[in-house]
């Protein structure tokens, strides 16, 4: 793993782990990925709040008021950062079923929905994906029926879809 890749990985988790402080049911949370000396730089009033932070490492600062959507990837899809942002994460909540739990759904997507949130087999899930400017990625998932910081799984491969979408809101 890359030096970048590292700092990427330890930010995201401590992100993760301090949306997971706030529980369950949250809505989706975007967070801003500046290196740490550069805020400090840019900001002189907040190194003593930093203070135990490395400096070459990241800070993850919220988004607050973010839209309310129904399409995550459609809104990120509207975003973009300014060059002083090294990076970007977003933490979402989902619901995940069995593939099987999936073929006979209703064809309206808000009773769809209900019938997944009401399944048997259904697992709550927080997913926290997090990207560079530079390339490199991570994701962390936390499940709901195992809420530990020692049970989140990470990978870079968790949710792809979500981390082009994330990646995309660099380029714009």
């Amino acid at each position: 793993m890359s030096d970048l890749s590292e700092i990427l990985t330890k930010a995201a988790a401590d992100t993760e782990r301090h949306v997971a402080k706030l529980g369950w049911d949250q809505a989706p949370r975007l967070f801003a990925l500046v290196r740490t000396d550069a805020l400090m730089d840019a900001e002189p009033g907040l190194r003593a709040q930093l203070a135990g932070s490395p400096p070459e490492g990241l800070t993850s600062i919220e988004q607050e008021g973010m839209a309310q959507t129904s399409n995550i990837e459609t809104m990120l899809g509207t975003l973009g950062w300014p060059d002083g942002v090294d990076g970007a994460a977003i933490a979402l909540e989902r619901i995940v079923v069995p593939p099987e739990a999936e073929r006979d759904l209703p064809l309206n997507p808000t009773e769809a929905t209900e019938a997944l949130a009401q399944h048997p087999a259904r697992r709550d899930v927080r997913l926290l994906a997090a990207v560079l400017r530079s390339g490199e990625s991570v994701c962390l998932l936390r499940q709901r029926e195992h809420d530990s910081d020692d049970a989140v799984a990470i990978g870079k491969d968790i949710a792809p879809g979500l981390v082009e979408a994330l990646r995309a809101t660099l380029s714009n």
